[in-house]
């Protein structure tokens, strides 16, 4: 049986946290492995799990630069030239101060149209 690794990825980035979390559990009854992060790991991990706010960052347009423009314009409510300049200048935040689903919902929205987005 030959797996699909691309298709597995794309599954799991439609995945949300839960499913996720579920996932990782079922493995882990099933082949008697832990997923543990080693203790210094753990210690990065938790200050990042302790983060309350994020900035979404766009970091490249992409090839449809006209949809992200677009999508910039919903998301953020600023008018056609400002969204064009914020796209133009990449890479800028697009909104900041976000709760952790928020953020994810823009980075998604964006994504959507081609551009690559990062959470901070």
């Amino acid at each position: 049986m030959a797996l699909d690794n691309e298709k597995i990825i794309e599954d799991l980035k439609g995945a949300s946290i839960l499913e996720l979390n579920d996932l990782v559990k079922a493995i882990e009854d099933e082949f008697g492995v832990s997923a543990a992060a080693p203790v210094a790991a753990a210690g990065a991990g938790a200050a990042e799990a302790a983060k309350s706010t994020y900035d979404v960052e766009l970091t490249e347009a992409g090839q449809e630069k006209v949809k992200v423009i677009k999508a910039v314009r919903d998301i953020t409510g600023l008018g056609l030239k400002d969204s064009k300049d914020l796209v133009d200048g990449a890479p800028k935040n697009v909104k900041e101060g976000l709760s952790e689903d928020e953020a994810n919902d823009i980075k998604s929205k964006l994504e959507e149209v081609g551009a690559t987005v990062t959470l901070k």
